[in-house]
């Protein structure tokens, strides 16, 4: 069981992006989807999560079987499906520690205890090999984009989603942000967590290794195989895709 999109067709108010996206990421299995600019891949992590602003005219989001596609983001948070954001927000006043207890308690019918908390977030700071100093500052406020970065799967590590969405995770880091981030995410793998990397470089596919590979062009999926696909891509690039997909006729 896991995430599974069926025929997604997503608009804006001007233009259609996605055109017909089917995709399955079971829990246990890690895919990378990868495309350039402007192929539709925030766009499709943006609808698995109910952002508003994009409009699903055809198609199916779900979870375990249960259609989410008309569910709202805290509802979708609930059911286990989590987004780490490209561009993630900053919360003044806000320290890491309070909102990451209001995010466990936001999927809890009672709220954890702040003893049971402390223990459950030290554990995953020392896993991530976070400084404790950091639960202490306010949320994104003068952080780097490692630490940001790093914030993102601190929340990874103590939601326990069913599905993680890492949008773009690896823009912005240094080669030593990128492993730490890495990685956080390698250890906190397991056969009850699936994972979807979306990026367009290869660079975080060299910490994270896929185990499916999905190429998306013009808000399809266009090619699909292992990991060698990535390693391709790497050597290739998407014009080679694209002369591809045009050359079958599948454009």
């Amino acid at each position: 069981m896991g995430l599974e999109i069926r025929n997604l067709h997503v608009r804006t108010e001007d233009r259609e992006i996605l055109r017909g996206v089917n995709l399955k990421v079971e829990k246990g299995e890690v895919h990378a989807l990868m495309g350039p600019n402007g192929s539709g891949k925030s766009t499709l992590a943006n609808t698995i999560m109910g952002n508003p602003t994009y409009e699903v005219t055809e198609g199916q989001v779900l979870l375990n079987g249960e259609d989410l596609t008309e569910a709202e983001p805290d509802e979708r948070a609930r059911a286990g499906l989590f987004l780490a954001f490209q561009y993630p927000a900053t919360i003044p006043g806000v320290s890491v520690a309070n909102f990451l207890r209001m995010a466990v308690n936001a999927g809890r019918d009672e709220a954890i205890k702040i003893k049971d908390f402390g223990q459950l977030m030290r554990r995953n700071m020392e896993l991530l090999r976070i400084d404790p100093e950091f639960s202490k500052r306010y949320l994104n406020e003068g952080f780097s984009g490692g630490e940001k970065k790093r914030a993102e799967i601190l929340q990874l590590a103590m939601l326990k989603p069913q599905i993680a969405v890492l949008d773009e995770t690896d823009s912005g880091l240094d080669i030593d942000a990128l492993r730490i981030v890495s990685e956080g995410v390698n250890a906190l793998q397991g056969p009850d967590m699936g994972t979807l990397i979306i990026t367009h470089y290869t660079r975080i596919l060299g910490y994270i290794r896929p185990e499916f590979v999905h190429i998306m062009l013009e808000g399809r999926i266009v090619r699909e195989g292992g990991a060698e696909l990535a390693d391709e891509l790497e050597d290739k690039g998407y014009d080679f895709v694209r002369e591809q997909v045009e050359a079958s006729g599948a454009a």
